[in-house]
């Protein structure tokens, strides 16, 4: 099943993931309005997006600051050692970690860490060490950060694909 097949991907499911992606907690009635469907016809579309896995899961989007991680850093791991342990362990071994990326190239990692400070990035950094060799940059500001998927992104990358 492929989400084109389901018409899932049309008009009417990018404007439903684009309104859930910026607020997750819209009731079906408040999504239908938006977009202009009845809430019973919202709902069995978000149903099919969610049983074929298009749609992943929930969640909250916390302000980092507001918990004490003032620091954003991205550390480029370039291992010709060990390989950074398997996600469960790497969760534990280093919980300032907000994403960690298998990558191309020179690097071979990508991590995304939220810290309390650059003592605090230095004894990550520290840590790391064992899997390679890290080269740190500090996020001075994020630009955009909110993560939507865009329906624009898709159809440029047909339109490459195309030519």
């Amino acid at each position: 099943m492929t989400f084109r097949d389901e018409h899932l991907l049309d008009a009417i499911g990018w404007r439903i993931l684009q309104e859930l992606q910026q607020e997750a907690r819209l009731s079906f009635h408040e999504l239908g309005r938006r977009i202009g469907l009845s809430a019973p016809a919202v709902a069995e579309r978000v149903r099919k997006m969610e049983d074929c896995g298009l749609i992943m899961g929930y969640g909250a989007k916390v302000n980092i600051q507001k918990v004490g991680l003032g620091i954003i850093a991205f550390v480029r791991l370039t291992s010709f050692k060990a390989s950074l342990p398997a996600k469960d362990d790497l969760v534990i071994l280093f919980p300032e970690v907000l994403e960690c990326h298998r990558v191309t190239g020179t690097d071979s990692y990508v991590l995304k860490l939220a810290l309390i400070s650059i003592a605090h990035l230095e004894q990550v950094v520290n840590r790391l060490m064992p899997y390679g060799e890290p080269a740190t940059s500090l996020v001075l500001s994020s630009i955009i950060s909110d993560g939507v998927i865009r329906q624009e992104a898709c159809q440029a990358g047909e339109d490459q694909e195309g030519r």
